[in-house]
């Protein structure tokens, strides 16, 4: 019988021409992906980039203009004396006397040179209690720390537990506090705000607290860095004056008395 043939075996220029064709089809997709996803990316993409330049150019000039703003609030304060900075604080809550809001609007703290140290670090209650002095706990704020003579390095709130530290320029921790203090709640959390405070901010020369009523949680006075010096508004509560004479005493304080005229 007559073998088979065998068949024949693979040209290899049929072989080469294969790759060449499957590359070629590789590459065509590819490039056809290319180019779907670029003229994707320019109709959704770069109109998205242009808008978001134009927020950040205009975020860019509006902080421009807050920093100048700044710069000559700053030059104008260099200048100022205590009682042009003090008059400053009071018109920007609308208590000017040149506005007529006020006639013989004034405050003098007692003891406030025996104020240790060269910093300041304020304590305030935030409860509910406290709304009703939100338009002038500001101004009267500023002019502590204005007549101290001192640096306010940094301003504590507490209410209900919850409590925060801002730290910075005056004028910026003043802005967040006020943001940021609730001014609502009824329990006058001061341990956890001074065991928070200690944490947050530097040991500053004294602290300050400023508040209306005695403390809901338990002090651990050991735990506060440096001495308190208390303001205790209404000083018709007996119990409010107690408890803040002895916040005084037992880190080295004093207690503060507010005179208005």
């Amino acid at each position: 019988m007559r073998k088979n043939r065998r068949a024949s075996p693979p040209n290899i220029h049929e072989s080469f021409s294969d790759i060449a064709l499957l590359m070629l089809a590789t590459f065509v997709f590819l490039l056809v992906t290319i180019l779907i996803t670029s003229k994707l990316a320019e109709q959704y993409q770069i109109p998205k980039m242009k808008k978001d330049i134009v927020t950040l150019q205009k975020a860019l000039d509006a902080a421009k203009g807050r920093n100048e703003k700044l710069l000559g609030n700053m030059d104008s304060i260099v200048t100022m004396t205590a009682e042009s900075q003090m008059e400053q604080a009071l018109s920007a809550v609308g208590m000017s006397r040149s506005e007529g809001k006020r006639k013989d609007f004034d405050l003098f703290v007692k003891g406030l040179k025996d104020l240790p140290g060269e910093t300041l670090h304020l304590m305030v209650d935030a409860t509910g209690s406290m709304h009703g002095v939100t338009t002038f706990i500001i101004p009267v704020l500023r002019i502590i720390v204005i007549r101290s003579g001192k640096k306010l390095d940094a301003i504590t709130w507490f209410s209900d537990g919850k409590t925060e530290t801002y730290t910075g320029s005056m004028g910026s921790m003043f802005d967040r506090f006020m943001e940021g203090a609730p001014f609502i709640g009824s329990e006058e959390t001061i341990g956890i705000g001074f065991t928070h405070a200690a944490k947050a901010a530097p040991k500053p020369g004294a602290y300050i607290i400023l508040g209306d009523e005695p403390s809901a949680d338990k002090i651990h006075y050991f735990l506060i860095p440096s001495p308190v010096f208390a303001i205790p508004l209404g000083r018709s509560n007996p119990d409010t004056n107690w408890a803040y004479q002895k916040l005084a005493d037992e880190t080295g304080g004093k207690m503060l008395q507010l005179e208005f005229k």
